[in-house]
């Protein structure tokens, strides 16, 4: 279990702002996630949980080994938590051939056992042949697994990992699922990548400017953000500004006016009539053709603006920020049409 309550202040400086982290976390799940954009406390937050900072306020609980206390004023240091980190540049030692770095790790050990770990761990981590090597020798991504060897043969109560996949893309990933599958440790990953969020995740914090917006698990957050900032940094949605024209709980219906355009969608509890509200819809669930003739219910005429190819599909974006996705042969049917319609199904309409 990982518990931490968590206050750290900065004052502004010459060339920046104030910042002010205050998050809660607790979770017992395998794998749990931090998710934000650069700049919103994630690193941070392992970095305080690590040990490597102090806070200002605040308790830190690994397992039940108390690592940190305010008011008590306990604050043990970085060996004594037994976190296994695994930074951004990896930080290996540069004098030391990769074999050593791991040795180094495993020191604690019995010689024998020392060493057949080590060969373990070179061999589930694919870096056998390159053991003899210094770092400096070693592709992004050799280093990337050998820091999370490393941090796995110090037997951590926690494994911290800060952004790791950058440097390997889909091979980390697999390789992040690996290690999440064959070691008995609580994962706390920091990230701004949603595929990883889903791929790794049983629990979810979204971050921002040092605040928790929402959390549980991925598919809870994805399916309902808790409002429109969170929207946005999921990044998967389109954000529309609607009026609540009509509200019937008898038929469970509604009607959202959405500029010139009127949808009709579930009855929405706790709004009133002529609320302001966001529309919250992602792009694979709107349908987007080529416009024949005057929009019919839950239809949006709208202009072509561009076109990304995505596996499978063109992301159409429209005018008004409003993006939909299209089978590709369809887009390569009609891309010559600028004039499209987006029909909203009734059932896919959310509000935040």
């Amino acid at each position: 279990m990982i518990l931490a309550r968590l206050k750290k202040r900065f004052p502004a400086g010459l060339a920046s702002a104030a910042f002010h982290l205050d998050v809660e976390l607790e979770t017992s799940a395998p794998a749990t996630v931090l998710f934000g954009p650069g700049g919103a406390g994630k690193t941070l937050a392992l970095n305080l949980i690590a040990g490597f900072m102090r806070p200002d306020e605040g308790r830190v609980m690994l397992d039940d080994h108390l690592c940190f206390d305010g008011a008590a004023g306990v604050h043990l240091p970085p060996r004594a938590r037994r976190c296994g980190y695994v930074f951004q540049n990896c930080a290996l030692f540069p004098h030391m051939t990769l074999r050593q770095n791991l040795e180094f790790a495993a020191e604690f050990r019995p010689k024998l056992d020392r060493h057949r770990r080590v060969n373990e761990m070179l061999e589930r981590f694919r870096l056998t042949e390159v053991a003899g090597q210094p770092p400096r020798e070693l592709s992004a991504g050799q280093k990337q697994r050998c820091s999370i060897a490393r941090a796995l043969l110090a037997e951590p109560r926690v494994l911290l990992l800060d952004e790791p996949r950058p440097a390997l893309g889909v091979e980390m990933l697999d390789m992040l699922r690996d290690t999440r599958a064959a070691f008995d440790r609580p994962m706390l990953l920091a990230t701004r990548d949603l595929e990883e969020c889903f791929a790794l995740g049983d629990r979810m914090f979204i971050l921002q400017d040092g605040r928790i917006l929402q959390h549980g698990t991925p598919a809870e957050i994805f399916d309902k953000p808790a409002g429109a900032e969170v929207a946005r940094l999921l990044g998967i949605y389109n954000l529309l500004q609607a009026e609540v024209v009509t509200l019937d709980p008898g038929r469970n219906t509604c009607s959202l006016q959405l500029g010139a355009f009127q949808l009709n969608g579930p009855y929405l509890p706790g709004k009133l009539k002529g609320d302001r509200v966001w529309l919250c819809v992602r792009p694979e669930e709107l349908r987007a053709f080529p416009r024949g003739g005057k929009p019919e219910g839950n239809q949006v005429a709208v202009e072509l603006r561009g076109a990304t190819s995505r596996p499978g599909v063109m992301r159409l974006a429209f005018d008004h920020d409003l993006r939909a996705d299209v089978p590709r042969a369809d887009y390569e049917t009609n891309k010559h049409n600028k004039e499209w319609v987006v029909e909203f199904p009734a059932a896919t309409l959310r509000v935040l």
